[in-house]
Order: C-alpha cells, then structure tokens, then sequence
C-alpha cells in the first residue's frame, strides 16, 4: 500500500541487523500462557545451577519437559522467558557485563570504532515530497546523532526545522517512528516511541508555528499510517488498545480502525471497521488523495490480503467486498475515477490490473501489466501522470515508466546494477526522483523528467571510501535439492582464490524480504582488513516472486538453510576462504538462519554474529508479535507444524559438542521478537559448548528490535561485533581509513 508518508533517510552506513521488531514484555509468568494441544507440561523441579564451561556467568537450569504431539520437548532455561522477574534482570545484566568487559579488550576494536565513525557519520538527505506548495524531506547530519525532520516552502525555499529527536531526550531514547503531512502541507501527524520500540504514540503538529496540539494525543499507534482527509482536517488510523492485561501476542487481534477528528477527544474517536479478533492479522485503513474511496485492507500474515472499501462520493454507509478470500496479495491505488491493483493472483512475479469502480466484480478487472518472464513487480505508484513500475531482475532494480494504460515508455537508466528507490513525485509534477546505490558505490539521489528522462544529480553521499580495489560477482550455486541460488560476492579484484580469505556470509530468506545490492559503510570497515563478503539470495525472500517465498516458509523452511549452507560450502570448495576463516551474520529472522545453521552444521563456521533472532521455534507464538507470523512459520498448535518447527529449532538442536564461536546481539527493550528467544539459546550453547570458544551476550539497553537509532550506538555495536568475528579468525583489525583501502592488509597469524 502506497502511505502518506515521508522516513528518515536511513543511516549511509546501513545497519545490517535485520527485519521483525518486537512487542512489550511477556506475560509476568509466561507458563500460564498455556500448552500446545494435546500436550502436558511437567511440574518443575527446583532450579539447579550447572558449572560454567566457559568463564561465563553460571546459569540455572531446571528439568522440564514438556510433551507435545507425543513428542518430549526438553525446555531447560524456560525461567529466562520472564522478564518480570528479577532473577532474569540480574541474569540478563550479568551476561551483558561479561560480554562488554571481553569486547572492550578486543585487539584492534578501537581502530574499528575509529574507522566506523569516519563512515557512519555522514552527511546524507532523503528526496523531498511535495505536499501544496511545501517540501517535505529528512536530513542526517555528520555532526547529529539522529536524522532531522524539515519542509520549505517551494522547492528552493529555505530549509526549516519540522522535527529533531536529537533533542526531544537527552539519552536520546525517544525516537520518531514515521511522518504523515497532509495534502496541503499544513500539518503533519508524527509517532513517538520510548527506546526505539515500535509501541508509539501519535501527535499532531502545525507546519507554519511549530506548535504541536495538545488534544490531538493518541496511544496505541504501534501499527499506525495515518491516512489523512484532503482537507486535512481528520485521518483514518489503526489503533491497539493501551490495556496491560491483554497479553503482548494478543493484542494485533485486537487492532480497529477508527477515525479521528481533529480537535476532538481520541479516545471517542468514531470506530470505522471493528477488530478482527485473529492475533495472526493485521489491519490497516487507507483514503484515496480524492476522499472518494475508503479502503480497509485486513493481511493474513505475508501470504494473503482481503480487501473491502466504502465509495464515501456515493455515500456507502458499510464496506463492501472488493477482493476477499483469495490465497493471494493486493494492494491498490485509486486515482482520476479508477483503482490500480498490483497482485500476485496467478502471477507469482506480480502483475497490474485497473479497476472500474462501478465494475469491481473480479472478472471486470482488466489487465495493464502482464507478469514478466524474469523480473518480479515490487512496487508501483503514480507519478507525473505516469505508472512508476519497480522491479527486481536477478536481485537487482530495473524502474519502468508507463502511461495509465499500462504501454511502457522507457527504462530508467541506472550507473550500473545495484538498487533504486523511486520514482518519489506527485501523481500531478513531472519533476520527479529516485535514489541509486550498490555494494561498492554510495547512495545518489538523482532528479529526472517522468515524460522526457535523462538525470541530474540531486545529492551524492559523500563516504571516505576508496572502492577502487573491490568488485562485485554474481553467482549461482546449487543447494541440496538442486535448486539455483543466486549470491553477490564482494571482494578485492586481486582476490588469490586459495582458501586464506576471511569471510563473512550474511543471509535473511523469509517473509518475501529482498536481499539487493546497496550500499552499506560498515562493508568497508570488513572488507579494508582483507576480508571478503558473500550475500545469497535465498529462498523465502522475494527476490523471485511468490513462489521463491512460498519455496522456503512452512513446512519448507529447511529448505532456507540448505541455501544457507550450501553458499558456506560453495565459498569453501571454490576456495574463496576456509571454514576458520568464514563467519555468518543475521538479523531477527536471519537470526534464525544463523541459529539453525550453527546447529546443523558447526564445523562449517568460525564464529557467529546473531542479531535480536528467532531461536524457541515450539514458543515463539506465544511472545511479541509471533502469532502475526504464523502464516510463515505455522504453529505448534498443530500437530503437522510442531513437527517441521521441532526438526529445525535451533534452541531444541543444541547438545554437547564444539560449537562456533558466538556473539549474541540482543536489545532489551525489542517488542517485536521477545528477547528470551537471545537468552534462552545463549544458555543453552554456553552449557553445551566443549570448544574452547567464547559465547556471549550484549544487551543493547533502551533500544528496541532494529537496536538504538542515534550513530554512536550503531558505532559502538559494529565495532564490538566486527572485533569479535576477526579475532576469531586470526586478524587483528587495523585502521584503514583516508585512502589506506588501496592497500592489501595481510590476515594476523593466530
């Protein structure tokens, strides 16, 4: 769904931790949350304390098992679930204190650290949206912590202060979640969160004064796009209840839509389209720019999407069905009088239809955009009188322009292949832009004509990087079943292909994320020390179509991690690196990946990096936001599910043997994926562990799933994290900045 919305430009060094961000903390005693069907839980014992192997805080360890579907499920640190209770906290700090004083001692952490403020702080904007006759853009400063917020009037107009979370605390835990101006550029509604976690508030605020209404102050906003009227003078919302006794895992099947007037008291606010009361959907409102269509869009998870609407010109009282209940995504436009619809209905690659809205009955829908025979249709929008169509060949972005009819009339001609983001207009200016990156070239922001093409540069990212020495390598490797796998492969141009390599292997596959070429500072920090990258595209990710997400979720899950670890043995047996030198990274679901890819096969890895992870994969439903990703995963409930959840689950593989080194990223205050997945698994490989290897954990404090917003965080955590992978492969991190990237480092013996 295309929102109303304008984000901050992201950090040029790219965060890499991963996607899925968490909820508020489990219920105070997690056991009460109830068993799987069919299942008992055994009474637990008093906890005992097991002996450290490592110089590791001791953990308790309690004997319970649970019987689920006939199955016996050990769950042994089941106490580390509740955050309400202190033991935990006290627990939870202690590791977090031993991690800190190890990777304060990391040799060569502070040349990292100094090398990854030289990248991370840097000047970069976004490409500004016209609302009226006003600008509206954000701006990250080399010398700010935390991306600023302005608009001008006109578009050479002077540049003027709209928000600044560097100052709305002095730790700078508040953090502005998402921007929504009104048409006419005369206010803007903006969400609010404490420790960068998705649970927010909303607040309304005159452009011209700077004034931000003290009535217009709305809680439970975690899942809202404010979707304004063309006057601006209400929106249309999605909100949570603010009630504590409604369990974290519970409360999206309690998400409504309501409408907001401004000036008026929110909490009686009209409800426009009740709950659903299903926990596994999400529901979301929007209003077309002409306040003509009213549509209410309730996705099942990241597989299926019913849609209804009101024609409010026409005045319908009730919604009416415009698609629902097919096994399929739609997402809408309405403009001029017709509704343009992008699916995957019998295109897994996506395809565009347009929509009399005196005819919506599906066998009236009439075809623009066929599915392509290759490239998947990521996105679409309208701009300049024009359809701006995105698409992915091979990982990569190829931008169409085509007239309303859906006849294509031109390709947008990109400096190379990478990733593009655009075109960002008004459906009315012909003047429009789009931002280009790839792994070794840094973000540009170029300005073009929708009717007549061509480019002008609009901002270029100024990084401190030589990319001169590197290249980038597509590839394609079989996995277990055959099937091809496309992996970036970024390295020196004089790579010697003899096994000496340090590697790091990132991955993601799931929930139809795309893995692209962009550009990420942090790269360069890793690859100046002699290493190299490899990036695969695996299934379960969309950079394929529907049918690539469909092959590796589910019941197919395993299947992601045989990509995975096929691309371990692929960068081995070519001899890219060795398995002492290779280390893999991922993030909330791509913790996951790298969970159960130490599990399945530890002597393939040096050391792991895992971010903020899914890793209890029998419990997961019951914390955060898990049951809105049933639908990807399936649920233990189910006999059949439990069973392809329990053969893969990281946290019930682990057993006494040698494992990978392990450094465990985890952010205390993550409402999205419940922390307890990070300690439960941590204790588990810190009691299995029989390899003099170390395995820790850092709390990120007062950050949420996606970890603190302000630079000097992501500085401090990079640094940590780079300096513990190194050393476990024998390089000592030196500084390699102002040009010093042209020269080969050579790898530290151990």
């Amino acid at each position: 769904m295309m929102k109303n919305v304008f984000l901050p430009v992201a950090i040029v060094a790219a965060l890499a931790v991963a996607c899925g961000k968490g909820e508020t903390p489990p219920p105070k005693n997690p056991r009460r949350a109830g068993s799987a069907k069919g299942t008992g839980t055994a009474k637990a014992p008093p906890p005992r304390v097991a002996a450290p192997k490592g110089d590791w805080p001791a953990t308790k360890r309690q004997d319970i098992v649970d019987t689920l579907h006939g199955a016996k499920v050990e769950d042994p640190y089941r106490w580390l679930e509740d955050w309400g209770d202190d033991a935990v906290k006290v627990w939870t700090r202690a590791q977090d204190k031993y991690a800190r004083a190890k990777l304060a001692k990391m040799p060569g952490r502070a040349a990292l650290a100094r090398r990854l403020k030289e990248l991370f702080y840097v000047d970069s904007v976004s490409a500004p949206v016209r609302k009226g006759k006003r600008f509206f853009y954000s701006q990250r400063h080399a010398d700010r912590e935390k991306a600023v917020y302005y608009w001008r009037q006109g578009r050479n107009g002077k540049p003027r202060v709209l928000l600044d979370p560097n100052t709305m605390s002095k730790d700078g835990s508040v953090s502005v979640r998402g921007v929504y101006a009104t048409y006419d550029g005369k206010r803007v509604a903006y969400k609010k969160s404490e420790n960068n976690a998705d649970e927010s508030t909303l607040y309304v605020m005159n452009v011209k004064t700077g004034k931000v209404s003290t009535t217009d102050v709305i809680p439970g906003v975690k899942y809202a796009t404010p979707s304004w009227t063309p006057k601006g003078d209400g929106f249309y919302y999605t909100r949570l209840p603010v009630d504590d006794r409604i369990p974290v895992s519970e409360r999206p099947g309690h998400a409504a839509i309501y409408f907001h007037k401004l000036g008026s008291d929110p909490s009686k606010d009209k409800l426009v389209h009740p709950k659903t009361g299903d926990p596994k959907t999400f529901i979301g409102a929007e209003l077309s720019r002409s306040g003509r269509f009213l549509f209410v869009y309730i996705m099942h998870g990241w597989n299926s999407t019913d849609l209804y609407y009101k024609d409010l010109r026409r005045g319908d009282k009730t919604f009416k069905p415009f698609i629902v209940g097919q096994k399929a995504r739609y997402e809408v436009i309405a403009h001029r009088g017709k509704i343009y619809v992008r699916t995957n209905e019998g295109a897994p690659r996506w395809r565009l239809f347009v929509v009399d809205p005196r005819r919506v009955a599906r066998d009236k829908w009439k075809e623009i955009v066929a599915e392509d025979q290759q490239a998947v249709l990521r996105y679409f929008g309208i701009v300049g009188g024009h359809l701006s169509l995105n698409y992915l060949d091979k990982a990569s972005t190829v931008i169409k322009v085509a007239k309303l009819s859906g006849k294509i009339v031109r390709t947008v001609k990109f400096p190379g292949i990478g990733t593009a983001g655009g075109l960002i207009g008004h459906p009315k200016d012909d003047i429009a832009y789009y931002s280009f990156s790839s792994y070794i070239r840094p973000t540009t922001i170029f300005r073009t004509s929708v009717r007549k093409g061509g480019r002008a540069v609009y901002f270029q990212v100024k990084v401190p990087v030589d990319p001169s020495p590197y290249t980038v390598d597509q590839v394609f490797y079989p996995s277990k079943d055959g099937t091809k796998i496309s992996m970036f492969i970024i390295r020196r141009k004089d790579l010697k292909r003899d096994g000496s390599t340090p590697w790091m292997l990132y991955g993601y596959g799931g929930f139809n994320v795309s893995l692209t070429p962009h550009f990420a500072g942090s790269y360069f920090a890793w690859l100046e020390q002699g290493a190299g990258i490899a990036i695969p595209n695996l299934r379960g990710g969309g950079e394929y179509g529907e049918a690539w997400h469909k092959a590796g979720m589910g019941a197919l899950k395993q299947n992601v991690f045989d990509d995975f670890l096929a691309a371990a043995r692929y960068l081995i047996d070519n001899k890219y690196t060795r398995a002492d030198k290779l280390v893999i990274r991922g993030g909330s679901n791509g913790g996951l990946l790298v969970g159960a890819a130490m599990v399945q096969a530890p002597e393939l890895f040096a050391a792991v990096g895992c971010h903020v992870p899914l890793l209890d994969m029998v419990r997961y439903h019951k914390f955060g936001s898990g049951k809105t990703w049933i639908s990807e995963y399936g649920t233990a409930d189910k006999a059949d599910d439990f069973k392809v959840l329990f053969a893969y689950s990281p946290y019930h593989h682990v057993t006494k043997r040698a494992y990978p080194a392990l450094l465990m990223m985890s952010a205390e205050n993550d409402d999205r994926v419940d922390p307890m997945h990070a300690r439960k698994f941590v204790a588990a490989v810190q009691h299995a562990q029989t390899a003099k290897r170390p395995v820790m954990m850092r709390v990120e404090s007062k950050a949420g799933h996606g970890g603190g917003d302000m630079v000097k965080k992501a500085v401090e955590a990079r640094a940590d994290e780079y300096a513990f992978l190194l050393q476990q492969i024998g390089v000592t991190p030196k500084y390699r900045g102002n040009g010093a990237a042209a020269a080969a480092p050579a790898p530290a013996k151990k």
